[in-house]
């Protein structure tokens, strides 16, 4: 018998009560040490007062308006993005997906009003994750998302990710821009060497091509820098953002250049609830504190902490993990067990986290982490893989037995 809820998620059987910082509470009482953050959303933990009060204060006056009216929170958040970023204008949505949707929209029609419109294919990477609507999921070419769905979405050609070769050989008369996340979050915690982003900037100058990037989970501070792509100094002609710049609550962004978005002129696209007064609200508080002097400076000292104690937690576990990868505070742990039995077995050690694709478990815990908490992670990692390890040594003394 279906539940009331559609059963696309394989639940955890937990319910939480109330969060605080980096820590999670059942009913009972029982503190979790959240290293998951909503996969890579409250960037600034759980119940940050900075963001309860800048919520609470709108929701007293306004929750919603339809976009036919100004939203002047939406034109501030849009003004402090702008003046941080490379981008001219942006358009407000409820979702990464939605904000990729765009893009790629803004990528075809860029060309058709340019007087190509043939010129609507995008080149995508192997590992690929870009939400799960037709298009993205299409964008992904992840067989585990398409199977089912019928034929796909035409105009997306996959190539390895990271191979500047494949790509250019990728490349034909109907290719109007290659789509790329500079850390595959999903894909495995793998990230593009930041030459290779520069190449592919290059050739997308000499072919006429538009550079989008999909800094959906990577950006907004994850990574030590507001967004990943300034680690390889180059700007896109088209972003999408979104999970860190609403903290927890649904806010994403598609942003770009003036000659970029020159074909989205009124009535191209549209959204009922992208830009409302409360996402604008948290939004704006969001970038309060992480374009804060000193903050993100606080996120690449937190992660070479972290990075240190999880090089030692590797050290001592070679039977559990073999490798530490990622960039700031997204960081991977390749396993050598399944990467679903370190979960599991963190889980009893009450910390959190997700899974990602090539045997990867991924940290992903609040921007603001302590170094307490990360002293508490590894102890909590250090018990789990000592339980995991035991758990091998008692197999195999079970198969010489036999």
């Amino acid at each position: 018998m279906i539940t009331p809820i559609l059963p696309t998620y394989n639940r955890v059987d937990l319910v939480f009560e109330r969060g605080e910082g980096a820590w999670l509470f059942t009913k009972d009482g029982q503190r979790y040490l959240d290293f998951t953050a909503g996969i890579a959303v409250n960037v600034l933990g759980h119940a940050h007062p900075h963001l309860v009060a800048a919520l609470t204060e709108q929701a007293g006056k306004l929750w919603h308006l339809s976009n036919i009216f100004r939203i002047e929170g939406g034109e501030r958040l849009a003004a402090r993005l702008v003046e941080a970023t490379f981008a001219d204008t942006m358009f407000f949505t409820n979702s990464g997906a939605e904000a990729l949707e765009c893009a790629i929209k803004m990528a075809r029609k860029y060309h058709s009003v340019s007087g190509h419109p043939e010129r609507y294919r995008i080149v995508t990477f192997e590992g690929a994750f870009h939400g799960r609507t037709l298009a993205t999921i299409a964008a992904g070419g992840n067989p585990k998302y398409l199977e089912g769905f019928g034929p796909a979405m035409p105009g997306f050609d996959q190539v390895p990710f990271g191979d500047l070769e494949a790509v250019k050989a990728a490349i034909g008369p109907e290719t109007g821009a290659i789509l790329i996340e500079p850390v595959q979050g999903e894909g495995g915690v793998r990230t593009a060497p930041w030459a290779f982003l520069r190449a592919l900037r290059q050739l997308c100058d000499e072919k006429g091509l538009l550079l989008i990037l999909d800094e959906v989970q990577c950006g907004v501070g994850r990574t030590g820098k507001f967004f990943a792509h300034e680690w390889a100094g180059i700007t896109p002609d088209i972003m999408a953002v979104a999970k860190g710049i609403g903290g927890g609550f649904p806010v994403g962004a598609c942003l770009a250049t003036e000659e970029a978005a020159k074909g989205m002129t009124a009535g191209t696209h549209g959204s009922t609830y992208g830009g409302n007064p409360l996402a604008m609200s948290v939004a704006n508080a969001v970038l309060d504190v992480v374009l804060a002097d000193g903050f993100l400076d606080g996120v690449l000292a937190a992660s070479t902490r972290l990075r240190q104690r999880l090089a030692e937690l590797k050290d001592r576990h070679p039977a559990v993990i073999a490798e530490v990868r990622g960039e700031g505070l997204l960081i991977g742990l390749r396993t050598v067990v399944p990467n679903t039995d370190l979960i599991a077995a963190m889980r009893e050690e009450h910390m959190l986290a997700p899974a990602a694709s090539e045997n990867v478990v991924r940290l992903l815990p609040p921007l603001t982490i302590g170094e307490a908490e990360i002293d508490a992670a590894f102890d909590r990692l250090d018990a789990a893989c000592t339980k995991l390890e035991q758990g091998l040594k008692a197999d195999a003394v079970k198969g010489a037995a036999a």
